[in-house]
């Protein structure tokens, strides 16, 4: 069983201090089923829920690791939060459909599911104690957020481990957060260059007391996002598509920690949709087995994440920075939103919406786009995509932007370019529909990263090439609800 699919006690000692730790500051985990459809939390919690701030280290708020809040955060929705984007800003006839993951709390992005994920099955099999030890999280931007948002409602130190390239707001809020400016690890470059995390984390690694909760290896990543954002992507095309007229054609999603393509796999299952794999163009790993540097923030590359069922790949697709950097210019300045309202017909409402978006859900959008191109697709069909995090985290990259790709100077011209050259322009270049050898090619380029550099071995990496190992991960949801009902029973009685 690899490490983090634990589904019983392995250390009896450490779990008995776990529960009387969970006691003593009230703390209650809530169940993987209840996050997947949080109709099985209590009217009682909900209500509770309504006076608790969604952006403090509240325990309660562990009931909101969903994408079924509203837009306040203090409520459920009924059917997840999105938006669907119209043809005039798209360029296509297909339904775009964004599920918007900046209604999660304290963090406004979806990588506080993939935080709790990786870290429930060590609380519930003794593997971590919150009395001694300190969670690391290695990521490229969200993910580290969401495990120090966890970590400071458990009361436990943790450590951040991330690119020092990335946007001032996400070091803003991590000093507000973390326990000690220490715990903030910046590593060399963008978000390209994982190796150098994986190496901080190597040295943090030689304290005992240090865990490392390695997202992009971590098979509760996988796991939860297979069980709670598949079901929520697919209550949002049920409610889209209520008049049963559409047809849906495809997940997309960049890489990542590759935890939110799980979804995929599971709309593959109940939709029949392809699954589409967005990369940066600058660094085009598995496109060309490439390698370079970009600034789609929250993606990671020159790598192929241990969680990713790339076998079950059917479209990799490739997505510039220039075009993120300007969209996000233009959906989120003075100039580009007049440029839409009056020249381009947007309505309000969409342009709203439009700061919903970060700069990797700009990228899965674009991704979505040039699917739809290469594929034809017409007003019947439907594609399935995730914003994990908004505007909010990208406003000192505007500056940057406008200094950078346009001399200084953003006017009603250049968003016309914008718009002509990244939405309405999208073309299907830099697309590849993946046959037999693609999907192999991809797979094998991650034995260099697994094997040779983090010690995986062979026969645990060619476990993965069965589809029936993705399918049997999800053995352990069961067994975990049953651990956390348990372990919830135990903090409320006297004895552990």
């Amino acid at each position: 069983m690899p490490i983090g699919l634990e589904h019983e006690i392995v250390d009896s000692d450490t779990y008995k201090r776990t529960v009387e730790w969970f006691r003593g500051k009230n703390i209650r985990l809530p169940k993987i089923s209840q996050l997947a459809d949080p109709t099985g939390i209590s009217q009682d919690l909900r209500d509770e829920l309504i006076g608790v701030d969604p952006d403090s280290p509240d325990p309660r708020n562990l009931f909101r690791v969903h994408w079924h809040n509203d837009a306040s955060r203090s409520q459920f929705a009924s059917v997840p939060e999105h938006i669907v984007l119209p043809s005039e800003l798209t360029g296509v006839d297909a339904r775009i459909i964004v599920v918007l993951g900046n209604r999660f709390p304290m963090i406004k992005a979806h990588k506080v599911l993939a935080a709790y994920g990786c870290l429930v099955p060590r609380l519930l099999s003794g593997m971590f104690d919150p009395t001694r030890h300190r969670a690391v999280w290695p990521s490229t931007g969200n993910y580290c957020r969401g495990g120090v948002a966890i970590s400071r409602i458990l009361d436990c130190r943790s450590v951040a481990v991330l690119p020092e390239g990335m946007s001032e707001e996400r070091f803003g809020w991590l000093q507000n957060w973390v326990t000690d400016p220490s715990d903030i690890v910046r590593t060399f470059g963008t978000e390209s260059n994982v190796k150098e995390i994986y190496d901080a984390c190597h040295e943090l690694e030689k304290d005992p007391d240090n865990v490392i909760l390695n997202q992009f290896k971590e098979f509760g990543n996988y796991v939860i996002h297979r069980t709670v954002t598949g079901p929520a992507l697919e209550k949002v095309f049920g409610f889209v598509n209520k008049n049963k007229q559409l047809s849906a054609r495809a997940f997309v999603s960049a890489s990542g920690s590759a935890g939110t393509l799980a979804a995929g796999d599971y709309l593959k299952s109940v939709l029949g949709t392809d699954n589409c794999v967005v990369e940066a163009l600058e660094c085009p790993t598995l496109l060309f087995n490439g390698y370079g540097e970009h600034n789609i923030q929250g993606i990671g590359d020159k790598h192929v994440p241990f969680i990713h069922n790339v076998l079950n790949t059917d479209f990799a697709v490739g997505v510039s920075d220039a075009a993120t950097d300007s969209l996000n210019l233009l959906f989120n300045s003075e100039v580009g939103q007049a440029y839409l309202s009056k020249r381009a017909e947007v309505d309000a409402q969409t342009l709203e919406d439009l700061t919903n978006l970060g700069l990797s859900s700009i990228a899965n959008v674009l991704g979505a786009i040039k699917y739809a191109k290469y594929m034809d697709l017409g007003t019947s069909d439907a594609v399935l995509t995730v914003a994990t995090d908004g505007s909010e985290m990208y406003r000192t990259e505007l500056d940057k932007t406008v200094s950078r790709r346009f001399s200084g100077q953003f006017d009603e011209l250049s968003a016309a370019e914008v718009f002509g050259r990244y939405l309405l322009g999208a073309t299907i270049d830099y697309t590849v529909e993946t046959n037999r050898f693609d999907r192999q090619r991809m797979f094998n380029l991650g034995y260099y990263t697994w094997v040779e550099q983090q010690g995986v071995s062979v026969e645990e990496f060619d476990a993965r090439r069965d589809p029936g190992f993705w399918d049997a991960l999800m053995d352990v949801v069961p067994q975990w609800d049953a651990m956390i009902e348990d372990f919830n029973a135990r903090v409320t009685t006297e004895t552990a």
